[in-house]
């Protein structure tokens, strides 16, 4: 069993920036995050496999998210830029052992075996 921990989160103005990061108590294979605003459904963000040589992303955060991996320390962050009152959500730091070329696989709530309590993420004026 995978235990995740999240930090990082907060508030933050438009077109501001936040560092989130996820602390595993165990080696991982693809991390990544997802996110859940009040009243919606939960949605993928973006992931990263273990080398880090592929990673996937929500169309609505390409060009402004960016995920790292230090596979030393069992963690990964997710670095936010330019963000938006759309961001505003609970994000949830995920892990799971898939294993697959397509985007659909990895944006698929179904194969993550772990997740965080998640960390709230506000950006408002």
């Amino acid at each position: 069993q995978v235990q995740l921990v999240e930090s990082g989160g907060g508030l933050v103005q438009p077109g501001g920036s936040l560092r989130l990061s996820c602390a595993a108590s165990g080696r991982t294979f693809v991390m990544g995050w997802f996110r859940q605003a009040p009243g919606k459904e939960r949605e993928f963000v973006i992931a990263i496999t273990w080398s880090a040589s592929r990673t996937y992303y929500a169309e609505s955060v390409k060009g402004r998210f960016t995920i790292s991996r230090d596979n030393a320390k069992n963690t990964v962050a997710l670095q936010m830029n330019s963000l938006k009152p759309e961001d505003t959500a609970v994000y949830y730091c995920v892990a799971g052992d898939v294993s697959s070329n397509y985007y659909r696989t990895f944006s698929n709530q179904l194969s993550y075996a772990y997740w965080g309590q998640g960390t709230q993420v506000t950006v408002s004026s």
